[in-house]
């Protein structure tokens, strides 16, 4: 697996038991008073059954919605040897797939567990990194997979939903038994309105802390991969000053909107890329040689490439 100092484990496993285990007891009590117990463990087994599951379907979904097909070892041959090296590295199970998104934005992510994932990249991010920034990438997709960070999320985003779903039904029977707590005929604790409004909010907050806990986590790992931080933080600032923010730029452009840091996905741009230059240089272990040259492609041109970044009707956007 990937290496890491003792000290950096114990807080990084202490911060996400801890952010789970915040979750997990909100989401008990919550649905715990809309359904009661034995429902609620009902409902627990089936999440857990759904996680197990679903990851294969739900991939493919996703796939087909971005019209992801496989990049061939022929089609990117530097860019499958780069990430054969980084896999052996990570000391994963199995290779993961490499798929190519025909989308202009640049962007990876990956799906899946260590023993059987998925990594995607845009035509947009391979045309726009150097083989450093591109090694950088990579490797922080493996991470992600290696960490297990996307079971962790799918569990997160499970509770979430489960909390944000009792909390809508809580309400509505409020609402529907108002007049029995008018007249008095029926009463509940004062607490219980307030646990029903604020809990979704409280989850989404933890699970943004988890999403930014992780995604340092893996710039750590992926720079620990490489040997190289620097090769990841300018990629990280070359995909900001490329995609930027598309409500600013449409409506402020020039600007910058404040952004508060509890409501981002992602740890603001700018503290990625400090964190990595904190990291204490070691000699670089993925050479340029494998990746001489990552336009290599045996795909369509820039230009013949679908129309420019738009919802769908699927809900994506690429």
């Amino acid at each position: 697996m990937l290496s890491a100092t003792l000290a950096h484990r114990l807080t990084n496993l202490a911060q996400t038991l801890l952010i789970l285990a915040g979750m997990g007891l909100i989401a008990w009590t919550v649905v715990g008073l809309v359904a009661g117990p034995d429902m609620t463990l009902i409902l627990v087994a089936a999440t857990l059954a759904g996680l197990m599951l679903a990851p294969s379907v739900s991939r493919g979904l996703l796939l087909r919605g971005y019209r992801a097909r496989p990049l061939r070892p022929q089609d990117w041959p530097a860019g499958h040897a780069l990430l054969r090296d980084l896999v052996a590295r990570a000391g994963l199970p199995r290779v993961p797939e490499l798929w190519y998104v025909p989308s202009q934005i640049p962007n990876a992510f990956a799906m899946g567990r260590p023993e059987d994932s998925v990594i995607c990249v845009t035509d947009g991010l391979i045309r726009l990194l150097s083989p450093r920034e591109m090694a950088g990438v990579l490797a922080h997709e493996i991470a992600h997979v290696a960490n297990r960070d996307l079971w962790l999320m799918g569990l997160a985003d499970a509770m979430s939903r489960a909390v944000s779903l009792a909390s809508w039904l809580g309400q509505m029977l409020l609402l529907v038994n108002l007049p029995l707590l008018i007249a008095g005929v029926a009463t509940i604790p004062w607490t219980l309105p307030l646990v029903l409004a604020f809990s979704p909010t409280i989850m989404a907050l933890l699970q943004l802390a988890l999403s930014r806990q992780r995604e340092y986590d893996a710039d750590r790992a992926a720079a620990e991969l490489t040997g190289d931080p620097a090769g990841l933080a300018s990629a990280l600032a070359r995909l900001e000053r490329r995609t930027g923010r598309f409500w600013e730029e449409m409506f402020l452009p020039g600007r910058r909107i404040p952004e508060p840091s509890l409501l981002r996905t992602h740890p603001p741009t700018e503290e990625r890329i400090a964190r990595l230059r904190a990291l204490t240089p070691v000699p670089q272990r993925v050479a340029a040689d494998p990746l001489t040259d990552p336009l290599t492609l045996r795909l369509p041109p820039a230009s013949a490439q679908p129309m420019p970044p738009r919802f769908h009707r699927s809900g994506l956007w690429f």
